[in-house]
């Protein structure tokens, strides 16, 4: 239910209708470079929470997949090569469950940082034995405290060289967020907030990653979710750090008392449980570092979930729905599930346009990208970036190469997917990185 405080602020946000897409030939600055051959029965190799599936350092690109027989593989190139070296670990995931995707990292002297296999698992963590290796130490901890019960693991690499470290203790729906932070000089671990969002012991947080802006704001978005049964997701929240994590506060810059809690927490946007809001989409700030946050949900009086992106202007939350979807659909129970449309991934050009990539069956179930150059988002272009189906695949990508290059590099592989943790019969399939200039 949704609470007095979040329906009066409802009445304060600018929410618009739904504008027709247009539709465009597949863009033609498309370059696929195989990478390998994967597991692909469940989408445990293409779920959209990987933090990160294809990372680059300097002029080198790392990526990371589960094989046939679902250990551990990782590679890497000299960017703009089609040559990949790669390396079989010794390490394996239960591939037959989609949560337990691999996160990579790469710290400023160079390590790569692995966290692999989990879903309410002790943490599986290694890193590089030399930097630019692919060769791994045996697992190791990190701080050593609230690693019991390890989901969604994320890394998010900050300036300096440091990285920091996102996930979940608990399980769903009685669960909190906890953050790591990594000093590369010390080649040490500590925590920055165990909690940093307290589900007390009645819900759990959904993150939809972190970002950074270019002033070192920490920004972070989640939904909220009361039991184990997805239909219970509601609201979307967010949190602002002008200190790397020390404190907390909303956008309007009420101090958060922390940990942060269902109680005080900032919904930007409220959505009742029951309308298909899904967990774990993306979020990115723009040029100015103003928070932009991509998910979906069913608007009211619809039957159909459709895309829609939150973002702030410095003032205020405005909500815009992205396309106009037909195809209805409802989402209820625990597990994996087997979804039309993949969860969105939102990246901000350096010109003000915003980019939103997707899958969705109704445009044949290949990777498309909506773009919008207007400052109100009510125009939008969708481009099918690769027309083959790419199964229940969602999208990842190289977050250093777009900062960097304002190329996306996508991870790509047909996978299959059940419901609830079941198995699609899809033999293993080719992997490859999609590269797009816009």
């Amino acid at each position: 239910m949704i609470r007095f405080s979040a329906w009066l602020f409802a009445c304060l946000l600018i929410v618009r209708p739904a504008t027709a897409q247009q539709s465009t030939e597949p863009a033609s600055s498309v370059r696929v470079v195989p990478v390998g051959e994967g597991w692909a029965r469940s989408s445990v190799n293409a779920v959209i929470f990987r933090q990160h599936s294809v990372v680059t350092h300097d002029s080198t690109q790392y990526a990371a997949y589960y094989d046939a027989a679902g250990y551990v593989v990782l590679v890497k190139r000299t960017l703009g090569s089609d040559r990949w070296e790669t390396h079989r670990t010794a390490y394996t995931g239960t591939v037959e469950d989609a949560h337990n995707a691999i996160s990579l990292a790469v710290d400023g002297a160079g390590v790569l940082h692995i966290a692999w296999d989990h879903h309410g698992q002790p943490l599986r963590y290694a890193r590089s034995l030399r930097p630019g290796g692919l060769a791994l130490s045996e697992p190791v901890g990190m701080t050593g405290a609230a690693e019991d019960r390890v989901t969604y693991p994320q890394f998010f690499a900050l300036p300096e060289g440091d990285l920091l470290f996102l996930y979940r203790g608990g399980r769903s729906g009685d669960g909190n967020i906890l953050l790591n932070r990594y000093d590369v000089a010390e080649r040490t671990w500590h925590t920055v907030q165990h909690p940093l969002i307290d589900g007390q012991g009645q819900r759990n947080a959904y993150v939809n990653q972190l970002a950074v802006d270019p002033r070192g704001g920490w920004h972070l978005s989640w939904c909220w979710r009361e039991t184990p049964d997805v239909a219970s997701n509601h609201d979307v929240a967010y949190a602002y750090s002008p200190d790397e994590g020390h404190t907390w506060q909303t956008s309007s810059g009420r101090p958060y008392a922390l940990p942060i809690t269902i109680d005080n927490a900032e919904v930007v946007y409220p959505v009742p449980q029951g309308r298909e809001l899904i967990n774990q989409t993306s979020m990115t700030v723009d040029a100015a570092g103003r928070p932009l946050i991509a998910t979906y949900w069913r608007p009211a009086g619809s039957e159909v979930p459709q895309y829609q992106l939150v973002w702030y202007d410095g003032a205020e939350w405005h909500a815009r729905q992205v396309g106009q979807r037909t195809m209805p659909f409802r989402l209820s129970g625990g597990g994996t599930k087997r979804i039309p449309m993949s969860r969105p991934q939102v990246l901000a050009g350096r010109d003000g346009a915003v980019y939103l990539v997707f899958r969705d069956f109704e445009r044949g179930g290949g990777i498309s990208v909506a773009v919008s150059t207007d400052p109100d988002r009510a125009v939008w272009e969708v481009r099918d970036l690769y027309t083959p189906s790419v199964g229940l695949w969602e999208p990842s990508y190289d977050p250093v190469v777009w900062q960097r290059y304002g190329q996306l590099h996508l991870f790509s592989q047909r996978v299959g997917q059940g419901d609830g943790e079941t198995l699609e019969d899809v033999p293993p399939q080719p992997i490859s990185i999609l590269e797009w200039h816009p």
